[in-house]
Parts: structure tokens; sequence; C-alpha cells
């Protein structure tokens, strides 16, 4: 099998969004605007209240998918459908917001750390205007997988070498989505769909990446590019390591993007805020 490469590293912009909150751009950026079908990464890591504690007040969303992973902390989210709950250490929402939606996430707590990533995932024209659904895993409901060494993978969506299955389905961009820990030194390898978009976001340690007799080393809170292949292999350096690795398909279609809206064309976009303003989200 052809092996992956890293092929270009971004460390992302400090920003705010929501109602303040302090984050990591990784995706969406100015160095890194897309990664199709990924429109954007947040990374948010703070153990001061006044860095998080705004949270994100009611907002739409069309045209796209919102992941939502929480590391620490808790979150409330709550919809203008009636839905609402808890995201909780380990969490993850996986929401689509299809035609329109109304949404807030607002922190559920008052001090401690909060940490954890937003995703952003593309949906096909076909599907940017199906009817809004979630996704909602407890911690005690995603798979981990133990490996020998020590180390473990929790598959949020996709599928291990040894078959260990994440419980997300997106049958659009058929999704990578696992958290990985590798104890200093040792190694992980796992195939990723030839022609997928992937990507690793290290959060502890320093990884190397090892392909045809080539190394190349990802430092802590960077993002890096992979080359096309179907396998990536990853080693631990002198510190235990973290890691995120995210695939997708990308979908090959035109993106306009409005604020919270993610359509395929100009004219959409405008439609779109002619609707919310219309109260039909």
């Amino acid at each position: 099998m052809k092996a992956r490469t890293l092929i270009k590293t971004f460390s992302g912009i400090d920003t705010a969004d929501g109602d303040g909150v302090k984050l990591t751009r990784i995706i969406g950026s100015p160095q890194l605007n897309m990664l199709d079908p990924f429109l954007l990464l947040d990374c948010f890591a703070s153990d001061q209240a006044q860095d998080y504690i705004g949270g994100f007040p009611e907002h739409p969303h069309r045209g796209f998918e919102t992941v939502t992973y929480l590391l620490n902390g808790k979150m409330r989210h709550k919809d203008n459908a009636g839905n609402e709950g808890i995201i909780e250490p380990g969490g993850v929402q996986w929401m689509t917001a299809g035609r329109g939606i109304l949404h807030s996430e607002m922190p559920e707590q008052e001090d401690g750390l909060l940490q954890g990533f937003q995703l952003w995932v593309n949906l096909p024209r076909s599907a940017k205007m199906t009817a809004p659904r979630y996704q909602e895993y407890a911690p005690d409901t995603i798979a981990v997988e133990h490996l020998a060494g020590g180390g473990s993978i929790k598959v949020i969506a996709g599928k291990t070498d040894l078959g260990t299955i994440g419980p997300v389905i997106n049958d659009y961009v058929f999704p990578t989505y696992m958290d990985i820990s590798l104890p200093a030194g040792s190694s992980f390898s796992q195939t990723i769909t030839h022609g997928h978009n992937a990507f690793i976001y290290l959060l502890e340690g320093e990884i190397v990446i090892s392909a045809d007799n080539e190394q190349q080393t990802l430092p802590a809170k960077n993002l890096g590019i992979l080359s096309d292949g179907e396998q990536v292999s990853v080693t631990a350096g002198e510190q235990d390591s973290r890691f995120l690795l995210i695939a997708g398909k990308p979908l090959n279609e035109p993106v306009a993007r409005g604020g919270p809206f993610v359509m395929n064309t100009e004219a959409e976009i405008q439609q779109a805020f002619v609707d919310y303003q219309r109260g039909l989200f």
C-alpha cells in the first residue's frame, strides 16, 4: 500500500467566535481556507472562565454538518426543534443542519477546563436541504480499541484496521474520525481510503510520520495535511502523544459561504439569509 506523507503543516490563528469564546482556528483560516470536505476546524482550550463563559448563543446554520467533540468540560446544546442535552467529556455531537436550524451551545460550567473541537463537514448539493438531524453519542457508547503497545484508538467515525467501528454514520463523505493516544516510542498505522483528504491534529507530544524511508516530524498544536495514499504510519516521540486522525471523501463541488451558511452558489446564500429573516428555519 502507498504510504501517506506529511505535505503541509499549520498552527492556525488565535481568534474568537460566538460570544467572545477564545479559540484557535486551524481550518477556515487565511492559512488554510478548507480541505474538502472539511470547511472549518476550531480548537478551544482554556481553564479561564472569561475565555468561554459567553458560549455560542442561538444562531442559524444551513447546508453542512457541525461536529462537536469535547475532551474536558460540559456544553449544553438546545435548538428550535425542541432538542436539548448536555455534551460531556469524551462525547460527540454530529449535527446535520441541512435546510436550516437554530441552535445554541453554552458551557454547563462556570469554572474549570473547557477543551474540545468543532469541525464543519460540507454536505453535497443533493443533501444541503435535507431535514436537520442529530447523531449524539455519550462517551461510553463510543468504541475504544486498545493497542498492543499500550495506546488506544477512540473511533468516532470510520473503521480501524482491526475492525473497530465508530458509531457515526455519514454516507456523503464516509468520514474517518479517530482520537489516538500513543505511549512514547510506540507506533500505529491505519488504512485510509485512497482519494480521501486526510489530516492529523496533534494535541500532545511529538510524532513522526514514516513513509518510504522518509521520516517527518509533526509538533504539538499543529495540523498536518497528509498526501494521498492508502496508509499512514505514526510513531510517538520521547513523550506520550495524542492526536486526531480525520479523513473524508472530497465533494469536488463549488462552495459559497455566507457566515453560518454554506451552499453552492451566492444566490443560494442570499436565499438562506432571506429564509432566516422570514423565520423559515
